[in-house]
């Protein structure tokens, strides 16, 4: 092949990648009004699998539902700007390898790994991920990025996606008629709603809800930015 052609080819193969990676960017902006499918869904729906999700506003699902999954997942969710610096710096400090970073991760950053990027730990996924937290808090409001995560998380074990769909699912309820227990419940099986089930707890379940369901109601502070009125 002549040396323009491989240039030619070269310049093309940039200009995509970068197009790749500024996409997340633009679409941010869109999120304020679209919620949009997410890579997983996505994969399953080009995989002939079943995908359940149902969009729910924030103010159709019951308060105690981010509550408990703020105490759960970010307790200082509130007062970060999408990566929790100092929460990173403790977990790195302790951890092995990566696979062991999951739990520095904020709301923030699990809903652009959600949006944008793929399953599985790596150390490109998070370079990728630490900016486009950054910049997703900074386009979206607090109460958007909470209504986002509860509507695109994996909440069961067959393709049911986002709050209302894993509520219907454990308890034959809609999201909005949920109490703290259900809702901690609901949270202590994010990290992997295949194994756990909150229909049928099993010990470490119920342990782990019944911490979460304790830290949402010992600090109203934890949503105060999710409240509508409330500065993002």
């Amino acid at each position: 092949m002549p040396r323009t052609r491989w240039s030619y080819l070269l310049r093309r193969i940039v200009i995509a990648g970068l197009v790749l990676l500024l996409l997340p960017y633009l679409l941010t902006p869109l999120y304020l009004f679209v919620t949009p499918v997410s890579t997983p869904m996505l994969w399953r729906y080009a995989t002939g699998q079943r995908v359940v999700r149902i969009v729910t506003p924030l103010d159709a699902i019951s308060p105690t539902v981010p509550a408990v999954v703020i105490a759960a997942e970010d307790q200082r969710f509130c007062l970060h700007r999408g990566i929790d610096w100092d929460s990173l710096r403790q977990v790195i400090e302790d951890a092995e390898d990566v696979e062991d970073l999951r739990g520095g991760s904020t709301i923030t950053q699990q809903t652009v790994k959600n949006l944008f990027l793929w399953p599985g730990r790596s150390y490109v996924r998070k370079a990728l991920e630490f900016p486009l937290s950054m910049w997703v808090d900074w386009v979206l409001p607090k109460r958007r990025i909470v209504e986002l995560y509860l509507n695109i998380a994996e909440w069961g074990p067959n393709g049911e996606f986002g709050v209302e769909a894993g509520s219907l699912r454990a308890f034959n309820r809609p999201a909005r008629d949920l109490g703290y227990g259900e809702a901690a419940l609901l949270a202590a099986i994010l990290p992997n709603p295949v194994v756990r089930n909150a229909r049928q707890p099993g010990p470490a379940v119920r342990r782990l809800a019944g911490i979460y369901q304790r830290r949402a109601l010992g600090f109203e502070k934890l949503t105060a930015c999710i409240r509508r009125g409330r500065a993002p």
